[in-house]
């Protein structure tokens, strides 16, 4: 499957006629592959239904969350806030993990286990101011797409199944999980797949952010370092004609720039950060920087990693012949930031082909695309895994301007993963 194959999307009716509609033409239409759609289910029907007038509820809920604090590696407080909200809706048995994730259940266990999640985590620091400020349909706010969004659409998944009692006959596992953004490297997905849940979880969905139909099935890889270089350091005029650790680093990202990466599989290379220096007048002992690679290609991604070190050393080298009697080394050091797996999964899996199925029921045009999520990690360990968006629409994302906008179908992001999550797990009778 391509993400051109299929643009033929239903009109836009209302839930009940859209579902009747699909259902005749789910056969012949929409293909053989993935899980089928429980379009006739009336357990489903229900809560299709009542998810359009939830819609300015689920936004109250985005909004009211995203003003809880996340920064990385303290999330706690949202997730208390996160888990108190579950409880209230009649998960009674919600906990909290030893990494921090949020954790609800639902189902019979007769059938394959889900886990849907939203990240609850954000890359802002602590004391960003995190209050929105909301203009009709406009939300303003530290995080409100990213990831308050997938967890607004998590909170509506879990109170209409108990509102209308929809039981999986399989397992769901409703989640906010900690960790996701950079300095986070996964750790919560990690924690989940590894040891809370580790060989016993068959789908992985990410709701992450806000948007239309596209299925995040391709997992964009990176390798993140701190580059550190360093030497005795000394007087700028005094000590002049010694090997300087910030000249050194100047040339290395100047030989950076000029690798060559290929377009297909996509490569990309980035040194974001820059620091060191003590005052203007001194060779300073210590220079960083920060390098980020991205790759959807795990050969490619290893590659453009040897590419950049030897990059670095060659900076070093020329830095040291440039002053051949210097009596000071220059050394180097790796810490690493993050590594995330990267992976793919065809486009042709059960899993993406019932999401594409899925997509189309709503009314939204399908695509898959690649990036980098909490799926890298399922998808690195071969489990089947994509994110999914959760309606509306978010702009400026890791800025503190970001802000959502409101569309008049921004229910379909509920209702999508609820057709998803449903057609994986069956529906108890």
């Amino acid at each position: 499957m391509h993400t051109s194959a299929r643009n033929d999307s239903p009109s836009r009716l209302g839930p009940a006629r859209l579902l009747g509609a699909l259902a005749l033409l789910a056969p012949a239409a929409l293909g053989a592959q993935g899980s089928a759609l429980l379009l006739d289910d009336p357990a489903v029907k229900r809560a299709m239904d009542a998810m359009q007038p939830l819609q300015a509820w689920t936004l109250d809920q985005q909004a009211s969350i995203c003003e809880i604090p996340a920064p990385p590696f303290k999330e706690a407080q949202r997730a208390e806030e996160f888990r108190r909200r579950l409880v209230s809706f009649g998960y009674a048995n919600t906990r909290i993990d030893a990494e921090g994730n949020v954790i609800a259940e639902l189902g019979k266990g007769d059938g394959p286990t889900v886990l849907i999640a939203g990240h609850l985590d954000t890359v802002f620091p602590e004391g960003t101011d995190v209050k929105t400020t909301r203009t009709s349909d406009r939300v303003v706010g530290p995080g409100i797409g990213d990831d308050c969004r997938g967890l607004a659409v998590v909170l509506t998944l879990a109170r209409v199944l108990k509102e209308q009692k929809v039981e999986p006959k399989g397992r769901l596992l409703l989640v906010g999980n900690v960790g996701e953004e950079g300095p986070g490297n996964l750790r919560g997905v990690r924690h989940l797949f590894t040891k809370e849940f580790a060989g016993k979880v068959d789908y992985f969905i990410s709701v992450d952010g806000a948007g239309g139909g596209a299925i995040t099935s391709r997992a964009v890889g990176s390798h993140r370092y701190t580059v550190s270089f360093e030497g005795p350091g000394g007087h700028s005029y005094g000590a002049f004609g010694m090997a300087n650790p910030m000249h050194a680093m100047g040339r290395a990202i100047a030989n950076i720039a000029d690798i060559q990466v290929p377009t297909r599989p996509k490569v990309t290379f980035n040194v974001g950060i820059v620091r060191g220096g003590t005052s203007v007048n001194t060779i300073t002992p210590l220079a960083q920087m920060e390098v980020d690679m991205r790759s959807e290609s795990a050969e490619e991604l290893r590659k453009v990693d040897a590419q950049v070190r030897a990059a670095i050393d060659a900076g070093v080298a020329a830095e040291k012949a440039r002053w051949p009697n210097s009596r000071a080394g220059i050394t180097v050091k790796y810490d690493t930031i993050g590594i995330r797996p990267t992976g793919a999964q065809s486009d042709d899996t059960p899993l993406v082909q019932t999401a594409w199925k899925a997509v189309q029921a709503i009314g939204w045009i399908p695509a898959t695309t690649a990036s980098s999520t909490d799926a890298n990690l399922p998808i690195s360990l071969g489990i089947p895994a994509i994110t999914i968006n959760g309606g509306g629409r978010s702009f400026g994302a890791h800025g503190t301007a970001e802000y959502y906008q409101e569309t008049p179908d921004s229910y379909k992001g509920p209702q999508l993963a609820l057709l998803i999550v449903t057609a994986l797990t069956g529906v108890a009778r």
